[in-house]
């Protein structure tokens, strides 16, 4: 049995970059380690094989805490459309966020099937979508669907709208 730090090292070097940020994120997801304590434990492992490959998917400019795959999907759109990366996992008005650009005042969720089928879930979105209104925040909401297989209307439309409030 290996600590949770221990087990990250172990497996950095043999999972692909997509199921290292995936294994590190259930980390967090779970409570057994957040990025920065996982980040400040690495000190006491030098020259230990993975160490610098978790390094480097932590560093602060390139990693965002996800809950799912669908967001994880996202952030690749955001990286090609020149924007600089969101925040993550914030609380706003009262409801934790997908992605949050503070200083553009926006707002992006990615609705998955799994958490927005249901006429309550609907509801709940719409009432969230109108406190950040509310707030002075434009919500901007894409679906699995688009995210996953339509990136160039995406991009486009993400682009578009940060452009329309670069231009007030």
């Amino acid at each position: 049995m290996t600590c949770v730090v221990r087990t990250l090292i172990d497996i950095a070097c043999s999972l692909s970059s997509g199921a290292l940020e995936r294994a590190v994120n259930e980390g967090d997801r779970l409570d057994l380690i957040d990025p920065e304590a996982l980040r400040m434990a690495l000190d006491g492992y030098p020259g230990q094989r993975g160490v610098a490959r978790l390094r480097g998917l932590l560093d602060r400019r390139t990693f965002r805490l996800t809950d799912s795959e669908l967001e994880r999907w996202f952030l690749p759109q955001v990286r090609r459309a020149g924007l600089p990366l969101p925040l993550t996992q914030q609380r706003l008005n009262g409801f934790k966020v997908d992605f949050l650009w503070p200083g553009l005042r926006l707002v992006v969720e990615t609705d998955g099937l799994r958490y927005h089928r249901t006429p309550t879930q609907q509801m709940h979105d719409r009432i969230r979508d109108q406190a950040h209104l509310a707030a002075g925040f434009i919500p901007l909401r894409f679906t699995h669907w688009q995210v996953r297989y339509e990136r160039q209307y995406v991009r486009s439309t993400l682009l578009a709208v940060v452009r329309r409030i670069e231009a007030r």
